[in-house]
């Protein structure tokens, strides 16, 4: 049977892994940020219609500008958007690499601050472009300062900051993208997936007078729809007209743009736990102090836990437990996604016997 390392495969490829998260469908799913609250029902229904009335036309190929969800995306964005300054597409990692397809390539570089979103790298790569990650600050913070000299001293053609930051929770300052931006005369993604969590301002207010500026979205996390696979971006028009250069034919399906469309007119319903998911996280994260554990300050759905003798082994214990987490590559730590109320009582509950198993 012929293998992976039989094929003439690119030798930059050799000996990579793909990019992949356990899954425990059976079990508690703490490990990939996902709204555990899911799509309310009738937002269901809604959708089931917006579907339904899309099914007569799937013998023609979908509305190549879906011109009609940019519209809806622009307006719940608001800050003055319009669809002319929307690009979606089947979720933020396809927007990243659309992105990197325009913008990087062989010869450049795209620098990001780690730690941060694992698949950076990746896109980086399969796009032919560098990719340098350097370290971020104290307690996973950024800088204008450290920042600006960064980027000066590498002149990258792709600059990307995660705000909040995936794993750490760490939300930026708008000092920090305001000077990233003047550091760089290539373009500059703040990575917005968790945005509608966290309390901060959105770059999306500096946008103005900012054509390499672009904000990332998902609907993948806040909006419970990590089944249909839709990001989105606000950036300048010119941008839009570069994605259109790199994006595959009719990327977005009938069926996506109608359940999102449903999505997006139904977005204060859809968003209606986000509340209650800041609220149980601020609550695991003081249960977790008391357990003697360092919890990050987080402004997202998820929380980096750090002060486990073997995080490997914590983990293992949990998913026997059926329930599963996120391992990192910081030093004793975890990353974990706050559930739903019961599944929240559930990791409180396991939790001191997987730290007590370690002994």
């Amino acid at each position: 049977m012929t293998s992976l390392e039989d094929l003439p495969l690119r030798s930059d490829l050799r000996g990579s892994e793909p990019y992949g998260a356990p899954q425990l469908p059976d079990g508690i799913q703490l490990n990939v940020n996902e709204n555990s609250y899911g799509v309310p029902e009738s937002v269901q229904k809604k959708i089931s219609r917006e579907i339904e009335h899309s099914l007569s036309q799937l013998h023609r190929y979908p509305d190549r500008e879906f011109v009609e969800l940019r519209k809806l995306l622009a307006n719940f964005l608001g800050y003055g958007l319009d669809e002319n300054q929307i690009w979606a597409a089947n979720g933020s990692n396809e927007i990243l690499q659309q992105i990197h397809q325009a913008f990087g390539g062989p010869g450049r570089l795209a620098l990001s601050f780690g730690p941060t979103y694992s698949m950076y790298p990746v896109i980086a790569k399969g796009t032919l472009t560098d990719y340098l990650e350097l370290p971020r600050e104290d307690g996973f913070t950024l800088s204008p300062n450290y920042v600006g000299e960064q980027i000066r001293a590498n002149n990258p053609s792709i600059v990307i900051l995660c705000s909040p930051n995936n794993p750490t929770g760490t939300a930026i300052d708008l000092d920090v993208i305001e000077a990233a931006y003047d550091a760089t005369e290539g373009m500059l993604i703040v990575d917005e997936a968790y945005a509608e969590f966290s309390d901060s301002d959105s770059a999306i207010s500096l946008l103005e007078n900012r054509p390499r500026l672009v904000i990332s979205r998902t609907m993948s996390k806040a909006f419970a729809f990590a089944g249909v696979r839709l990001g989105y971006m606000a950036a300048d028009a010119a941008v839009i007209d570069a994605m259109r250069l790199v994006r595959l034919p009719y990327h977005l399906s009938s069926l996506t743009q109608a359940a999102s469309r449903a999505a997006v007119m139904e977005s204060e319903t859809m968003l209606s736990n986000v509340r209650e998911i800041s609220v149980q996280r601020e609550r695991v994260a003081a249960e977790f102090r008391k357990l003697g554990l360092d919890v990050y300050p987080s402004k997202s759905n998820f929380l980096l836990v750090s002060g486990f003798k073997d995080p490997r082994a914590v983990f293992d214990y949990l998913m026997n437990q059926g329930l599963i987490v996120r391992k990192t590559t910081i030093e004793s730590a975890l990353r974990i996604t706050i559930g739903t109320e019961p599944e929240n009582n559930k990791l409180l509950e396991l939790m001191p016997s997987a730290i007590a198993s370690l002994d």
